[in-house]
């Protein structure tokens, strides 16, 4: 597939004809990360995984911005039929939000667990918005200096310690030789992504309120608290949002439990 930029975009189509699902990754993956679920949904829902521009089979890293990852997507759903159905994990949840929110032709929309900070009763959002991008801008600096020294495992582990993640799998990820084929991406996913200025100012839940065909907000019942209060709060945002919380699952949820939510939503009437 090749994006608006003229870049290659790699991909891998599961499943029969019909409109699909496009799996959008988290940060630190490549489309094999949702080849499980993929596979999962095949009998039943075509699926197409991809590499997020510049990680995999796909280019486009010297010239990335969301706007460019937008185009990506918007070249995959134009080669899929002209619509499709778009699922996004963590950062890839914000980026499908974006999408959406663009215009794009999605026909139904699954954000799993974005990364928004949610909104507490009283607060200065955009105040609070500003303080949380500063903080995002120096921590993608640093990491983009330990890039440049080539120090991968330092710099998948200075994104990763601060969101809480226990130590033991930082380090397992960290030293990933899969993870720091990737890693290169992480001063744009999710720091950009996410942050206020993609929004053009605007707040997650003022994003999402734009957004007006069938969406549901996932989120794993073992995972972090914020998440899904960030969810509840998108879900309630959105005209026709759903929250649903998946017992016992962390952030990054078992294919055999997405699987058949996302067959029960998409395929609803």
């Amino acid at each position: 597939m090749i994006s608006a930029d003229g870049t290659p975009i790699a991909y891998q189509r599961f499943g029969g004809d019909g409109p699909p699902l496009i799996l959008i990754t988290a940060a630190l993956c490549d489309r094999t990360s949702v080849t499980a679920l993929a596979e999962q949904l095949a009998p039943r829902l075509p699926a197409i995984a991809y590499d997020r521009r510049g990680r995999g089979g796909s280019g486009g890293i010297a010239g990335w911005s969301v706007q460019r990852e937008i185009e990506d997507l918007a070249a995959l759903i134009d080669g899929a039929g002209g619509s499709a159905a778009v699922y996004g994990h963590s950062s890839g949840a914000a980026l499908a939000l974006h999408a959406a929110a663009a215009g794009l032709p999605i026909t139904k929309l699954v954000l799993h667990e974005p990364p928004f900070t949610p909104a507490q009763d009283g607060e200065d959002q955009r105040e609070r918005q500003a303080a949380e991008e500063r903080a995002g801008r120096e921590q993608a600096t640093a990491i983009r200096a330990l890039l440049a020294q080539d120090r991968r495992a330092e710099a998948v582990a200075a994104f990763l310690t601060p969101t809480g993640m226990p130590r033991q799998m930082v380090e397992q990820m960290s030293n990933d030789p899969a993870v720091q084929a990737v890693a290169h991406t992480l001063p744009h996913d999710p720091f950009d992504v996410v942050s206020a200025s993609s929004r053009g100012g605007a707040t997650p839940a003022e994003q999402a309120a734009t957004v007006t065909i069938p969406a549901l907000l996932l989120c794993g019942g073992d995972s972090f608290a914020w998440m899904v209060e960030t969810g509840a709060q998108l879900a309630a945002a959105m005209p026709d949002g759903r929250h649903h919380v998946m017992p016992g699952q962390p952030h990054v949820a078992a294919p055999q439990v997405l699987a058949p939510l996302l067959t029960g939503f998409l395929l609803s009437t």
